[in-house]
């Protein structure tokens, strides 16, 4: 089947995906004067004298603004907000249909991250969640690290819900192989956002939870391993060096890879080859994650020794996708009306992710993107963490 060419037929018939639908009906001059006014200045007063009454009488918690500015979106790049639209859209979809979120795109014009940070601070008020989306690194850390005061959940899904599905994945992939998940030293290839976010996760960086942290990470950027010798590495890159690459080794990719039980790839296609992936140690794990054509296929992963292989693909085994993450993550947030979302939340998110699968097999490690219970569990895994957290 042509993806493309189906997709670009559906979203001319629908002139895109989503809509705004009215709760009740308004057949009559009460109904009328009910919704609207006069009987609207009293929902309008009650929340005068008690801003939280929002939450009782208007969409704000059950609503989320997906935020872009189209700087990076999916494997196009910096195509701009306009034309990164039908992401946004299919993104509030993915909430509506998995948790039952009304979510809406906002695609800002601009890149400039005060004017970003400000405008998400005015159309705050309406929303219960700000998801960010397809904003560059490093850009994007700054951008959600601003606006963390908000007083609602400010999440960027690029980062943080793509490492909550790859530490779910990994953890399973262990347990499949009967691996200790301490002893694990992975490369991630890519020190973008999701690629710092992933190596932090999986470090258990500021968590003490040492059953879920792996041995050692090395990051790769286009230029190499990130290690002590670069004089050429931006905040989060020396940022990560406190956490990453124990043992300073030094070099590219390959380098890297030599001995390496995990290669976890959110960058660029067809990065390695078969002989590369001889590199590592025996029955290694390959997510290789850059979309729409992943750094190694599988098939030649496999060849290389692979034991466990995963894309960010639907039509491929073990598929890691984000959407088995922020709809469960956004709803049990938002039930517990939490003002941010934190560290134990994530790894909360994972470890529920990971039970979904009872018996992981080397082909399904993760949860199929369409499994309806994934939500649930993540979702009430999380409402949990941030209840025990608002009571201190």
């Amino acid at each position: 089947m042509d993806y493309f060419k189906a997709s670009l037929e559906l979203h001319r018939k629908f002139k895109g995906k989503i809509a705004i639908h009215s709760k009740m009906p308004v057949r009559s001059k009460d109904d009328l004067a009910t919704v609207y006014s006069p009987g609207v200045a009293e929902p309008c007063r009650a929340i005068a004298a008690d801003p939280e009454a929002a939450y009782e009488y208007t969409i704000k918690g059950n609503t989320v603004a997906v935020v872009t500015d189209g700087t990076a979106v999916l494997g196009l790049g910096d195509i701009g907000p306009l034309a990164a639209i039908p992401v946004m859209e299919g993104k509030a979809m993915l909430f509506k249909k998995f948790a039952g979120i009304d979510a809406f795109p906002i695609c800002l014009d601009t890149t400039n991250v005060d004017e970003i940070v400000e405008t998400v601070r005015r159309i705050a008020p309406v929303f219960g969640g700000i998801n960010l989306e397809d904003i560059s690194a490093p850009r994007s850390f700054e951008v959600e690290a601003r606006l963390q005061d908000l007083g609602i959940p400010v999440f960027h899904d690029d980062q943080h819900g793509t490492a909550i599905v790859v530490l779910a994945a990994l953890i399973n992939a262990a347990k499949c192989l009967k691996r200790d998940i301490n002893k694990l030293n992975v490369v991630v290839n890519g020190a973008g956002a999701a690629g710092v976010a992933i190596a932090k996760l999986l470090k258990g960086f500021n968590v003490e939870n040492p059953a879920i942290r792996v041995a050692n990470v090395v990051i790769c950027d286009s230029k190499g391993i990130i290690s002590k010798g670069r004089t050429d590495l931006n905040a989060s890159k020396l940022e990560a060096l406190t956490f990453t690459n124990n043992n300073d080794v030094r070099g590219g990719i390959r380098d890297a890879l030599v001995g390496a039980d995990v290669f976890v790839g959110v960058s660029v296609a067809n990065l390695l080859t078969a002989d590369d992936i001889r590199l590592m140690a025996k029955d290694s794990i390959v997510f290789a994650l850059a979309n729409p054509t992943p750094e190694i296929m599988p098939e030649e992963a496999h060849k290389g020794g692979a034991a466990i292989v995963g894309t960010g693909r639907s039509d491929m085994p073990n598929q890691v996708n984000n959407v088995l993450g922020f709809p469960g993550i956004f709803r049990g947030a938002l039930d517990a009306r939490a003002t941010r979302i934190t560290l134990p939340m994530k790894l909360a998110a994972a470890l529920a992710i990971a039970s979904c699968v009872e018996k992981p097999r080397r082909d399904h490690i993760i949860p199929t993107s369409l499994d309806l219970k994934v939500a649930r569990r993540v979702a009430k895994a999380v409402y949990e963490v941030a209840m025990r957290e608002k009571k201190g």
